[in-house]
This record gives C-alpha cells, sequence and structure tokens, in this order.
C-alpha cells in the first residue's frame, strides 16, 4: 500500500458528502489516501482497528475465516463504500474481517477518534450510518439462513441475482465484476468443486452464460425460483 498523492474528489464518500460545509477542511486536514494493488490486503482479521476506510475507486472482498483452510466473503464493496467499520464499537477493537482488493483500489482512511467526532458533530453521516448498519445486519442475518437453508444451487442464484443488482451489467452483457470461482465459491459458502459443479448445471440448464471470470444470468425468473427456501 502506497500514498495516493492525488487524494480523493470530496464528493464520493459518505464522510465528504455529508459532513457540514464548516466540517470540511477538518476532513481534509485528517484524511489520508492510499493505494492498492490487485490482491493487497487492507488491514486483516484480527489486527487492532486503527481508523475506517472510505473506497474512491476500485473493488475489494471483505472476507472472515470459515474454518481452518477455508474463508467466507461476507460482501463486496466498491466506490463510495465504506470498510473497517466493522471494528467500531467493540470492547477490544480488532478488525474480526479482512479486506482484499480485487482490482486496483484507491481508498481514504480516517483515524477511529476523529471519525467518532465526525459522527457527534454531523447528524446527517451519523443518521446514514445508522442506516448502513441496519442494512448490513439484515443481510448477514440473510446470508446466515440461506447457509443454514438453501441449497448450494439456490444459494448460487441468490449470490448471482445480488451481484447483478448491486454492480449492474458491462458493456458485454455481463455482471460487472469479474470473479474467480474460488471467491465465488467463498461468497456463496461451498467448496471449489461442489461451486464447480453447480456452475455447469445452470449453464447446461440455459439459465446462465460463463465466460472465465465473468457472469450473466440468461433466466433470472428460474433463478429466483431456486432461492425459495421450503
Amino acid at each position: 500500500m502506497k500514498k495516493d498523492k492525488q487524494g480523493c474528489d470530496g464528493k464520493t464518500c459518505l464522510l465528504c458528502r455529508l459532513s457540514l460545509k464548516e466540517w470540511a477542511p477538518a476532513v481534509a486536514l485528517h484524511r489520508h489516501n492510499f493505494i492498492l494493488q490487485k490482491g493487497e490486503t487492507l488491514f486483516n482479521e484480527g489486527d487492532p482497528v486503527a481508523g475506517i476506510y472510505f473506497i474512491h475507486e476500485g473493488l475489494m472482498k471483505v472476507h472472515k475465516h470459515w474454518g481452518p483452510d477455508k474463508e467466507l466473503i461476507v460482501r463486496f464493496a466498491q466506490k463510495g463504500d465504506i470498510v473497517g467499520h466493522r471494528g467500531i464499537g467493540g470492547l477490544e477493537q480488532f478488525y474480526p474481517v479482512s479486506a482484499t482488493a480485487l482490482a486496483p483500489v484507491k481508498v481514504c482512511f480516517i483515524e477511529m477518534d476523529f471519525f467518532q467526532a465526525s459522527l457527534k458533530i454531523n447528524h446527517a453521516l451519523l443518521y446514514e450510518l445508522m442506516l448502513f448498519y441496519a442494512q448490513e445486519l439484515q443481510s448477514s442475518e440473510k446470508q446466515m439462513r440461506n447457509l443454514a437453508h438453501m441449497s448450494v444451487k439456490g444459494r448460487m442464484a441468490n449470490a448471482l441475482l445480488l451481484l447483478q443488482h448491486k454492480f449492474g451489467f458491462n458493456k458485454d452483457g455481463f455482471i460487472n465484476i469479474a470473479l474467480s470461482k474460488q471467491d465465488l465459491a467463498s461468497y456463496i459458502g461451498a467448496t471449489y468443486e461442489t461451486t464447480f459443479r453447480i456452475l455447469n448445471e445452470l449453464i447446461a440448464e440455459r439459465l446462465v452464460a460463463v465466460s472465465g471470470k465473468n457472469y450473466t444470468i440468461l433466466n433470472e425468473a428460474m433463478l429466483l425460483r431456486l432461492t425459495d427456501i421450503q
């Protein structure tokens, strides 16, 4: 990770967008901008909490250990998203997840003391963060329910629908995120072998199409039916 001399545009992240105009000089003074290359880790699960990060450009996966040699991808974060917020509020302040760049990433880092001071001053920021945490909690609860009650095929269908909703499509008609089969397996909580088999079944049934690390949905209605929990 190296310093980003250009910095951010002051418009992308929640802190810049929702802080009072009078607070902008303080934000400019306290923010630190960094660049990560693909595969580089921003922080690791168990690291002491230093602060919170806002993504200015790029794509990251937020993941945690799941078993001795497995990981579970909790979510994907892109431009405008927050990472590091899961370390806020604990008595022992350690990050409970890791964050790794899936593409070149630019981030804005804010130390925790200043961020907490910002929340006390900027009520619009505090309200938006509260809504964000509520959505995160709902997503986490659904993910745990799906892992317990949904078939792997259903989880695969659900994951592709979620990715389509979050990232949309690129100019070639694929979901606008390139994912390895291993990352897809970690996202749905399955082994690589099972993920590969289920993906081939969906391709054979003409529900999805795959080209390398790119995926597209051919029959959204049928995928939705697969996500029904009996």
